[in-house]
């Protein structure tokens, strides 16, 4: 067991926030790629109204596995309501954040929440890890 990964990690230790712009503009189009983005959509643009880019891909991975609207999970799961129309959104009444096993709850109850926000997590860490991140 090695006793460093009791440690928690400083969270600016991971994303540079020097570094984020360009790791958002290599996502991009391996974003688009995968059907996660929309031809005219970026990560930045995407991710905006998270502070940690890992928790965005999560997301994306989530609502496209989910086929979920990624617009409605971003406002539940960030509590940041853009301009985007949401009122097609069930569940977004609160600006109070929750975690993405209880937001894919909210939206695909019969779906396994834990198992779904691990996968999507997974996802992400590997595309940070194809970006060299």
């Amino acid at each position: 067991m090695n006793p460093m990964k009791w440690l928690k990690k400083d969270p600016d230790s991971t994303q540079p926030a020097a570094n984020r712009p360009d790791i958002e503009k290599k996502l991009t189009p391996k974003l688009r790629a995968s059907g996660l983005l929309s031809p005219a959509a970026t990560a930045t643009d995407a991710c905006a109204s998270f502070t940690e880019l890992d928790d965005c891909l999560a997301v994306l991975h989530a609502s496209h596995n989910l086929e979920v609207n990624f617009d409605c999970l971003r406002a539940v799961v960030s509590g940041v309501h853009t301009s985007t129309n949401l009122s097609g959104c069930k569940a977004v009444d609160e600006d109070k954040p929750v975690s993405l096993s209880k937001a894919i709850r909210l939206f695909k109850p019969d779906a396994n929440g834990k198992r779904e926000a691990k996968n999507a997590e997974q996802q992400a860490a590997g595309d940070l890890g194809a970006v060299g991140e």
